[in-house]
């Protein structure tokens, strides 16, 4: 394996927690080649990264090994010195080089880290630390141009959140005496001040409407579609996550999540983030969609108490669906919704669809609930917000809709 190329580091966090360097023959040569320290701070990050998937969420495990994995390979390719050694400057310098990394540093699609090879797990060479992709709506005819890469404000956050996190740890430990990305991160000269207006990413009600309509047609033209109904439903409904609705190794959503109290109102339970319980109202709009996803199924009525069924089932093998293949039911919907769309009114007018995420039905959901003047206190609890003050910030855009609307009426003359 060349030390000019990354090479990937850390399995996903089902792999890690029995993780054997025997299985990984690739980077057991390659740590015995090199310095002792390469393996002593390698492990290192595996421990830290196996508290992070043990502690948080898949989702928060993936994102710290991408930015403690490029960390440790600058530190073992480029800076070529134990992370323990490193100070400010050095850090500082790491900055830079996340800013305009190396372009064989840059892939331009997603890929696994590891493939199995007659047994072994084997670096994917089509895996780089970085990358940079076509905007989703412009894919066709978009020409990648790697030395066009440069990390959003949100990512450089989350790349120091992540290193200050991780020598927090290892000062836990007494494998570091301080913390240098802490000191490095006010002066680091990538950051801008950020006070524009924040635009939610959302679909409009018209776009909302065509995404529901076109779930329901195809649902109703072929039945294997009712999961993707269901799903779209509860994802903007029920302000969800995609990983709430998702198989994941602490937690299997089942059809008894969703519960009645006392006076006939229902509930959904949901494993949120930072391994957090909570319930979600259902509201009565929601429940026919639930009952035709269950009778699409072969389950009658709503859930019973004691009714262990999987909330989203496989279509083939058993179990629940990964955030994964959720996604892809989602896409689905949403690149038929976008051809209906731009056929009947528009392409600009569907423009969004093109764009859009799972992730922007919650945003969708909570900010058509907030216009029709529901309880922000209510909305801030079934979207698991800690504060009512992160749903406020996020969702709520009164003072600039007034500002943007007394800004119509200035005057040239």
């Amino acid at each position: 394996m060349s030390l000019n190329k990354p090479f990937p580091l850390f399995p996903p966090y089902v792999d890690l927690c029995e993780f054997d360097l025997e299985d990984y023959p690739e980077l057991n040569e390659l740590f015995s080649a090199n310095e002792p320290w390469w393996l002593e701070q390698f492990n290192w990050g595996k421990v830290f990264l196996t508290y992070i998937g043990r502690n948080k969420s898949e989702h928060t495990y993936d994102r710290f090994r991408n930015d403690v994995e490029r960390f440790l390979l600058w530190a073992f390719i480029e800076k070529q010195k134990p992370i323990d050694q490193l100070r400010k400057s050095d850090f500082l310098e790491y900055a830079d080089f996340c800013w305009q990394p190396p372009v064989h540093w840059i892939g331009t699609s997603n890929q696994e880290r590891f493939r199995i090879t007659h047994g072994y797990s084997s670096a994917n060479e089509h895996w780089f630390p970085f990358k940079i992709q076509a905007p989703k709506s412009l894919k066709s005819q978009y020409v990648v141009d790697k030395k066009k890469y440069r990390p959003s404000q949100q990512t450089l956050t989350s790349m120091f959140t992540a290193i200050i996190a991780f020598y927090n740890y290892l000062m836990s430990e007494d494998y570091c005496v301080g913390n240098p990305a802490q000191i490095a991160k006010k002066d680091c000269r990538h950051f801008i001040i950020d006070s524009q207006v924040k635009e939610i990413k959302r679909l409009t009600a018209s776009q909302w409407q065509y995404v529901l309509d076109t779930a329901v047609e195809m649902a109703d033209e072929n039945p294997v579609f009712e999961r993707n109904l269901f799903v779209i439903a509860a994802l903007k409904t029920l302000f969800l996550r995609i990983s709430e609705l998702s198989e994941r190794p602490n937690w299997s959503p089942v059809m008894s999540n969703f519960w009645q109290d006392e006076d006939e109102n229902w509930w959904l339970k949901v494993f949120g983030k930072s391994r957090k319980l909570r319930d979600i109202t259902v509201p009565i709009d929601f429940l026919p969609f639930l009952e035709r996803y269950r009778t699409s199924r072969g389950l009658l009525g709503l859930p019973a108490s004691n009714e262990n069924s999987i909330l989203v089932e496989k279509v083939r093998g058993q179990g629940g669906m990964t955030s994964r293949h959720l996604r892809r039911l989602v896409q689905s919907v949403f690149d038929q919704a976008y051809e209906n769309m731009r056929i009947s009114e528009s392409a600009n007018k569907a423009l969004k669809l093109k764009e859009a995420s799972s992730h922007w039905l919650r945003h969708t959901g909570a900010s058509m609930e907030i216009e029709r003047g529901r309880p922000l206190k209510d909305i801030s609890e079934d979207l698991g917000h800690a504060s009512m003050a992160t749903t406020d910030t996020v969702y709520v855009q009164s003072e600039n809709k007034k500002r943007a609307e007394s800004g119509k009426r200035r005057k040239v003359d």
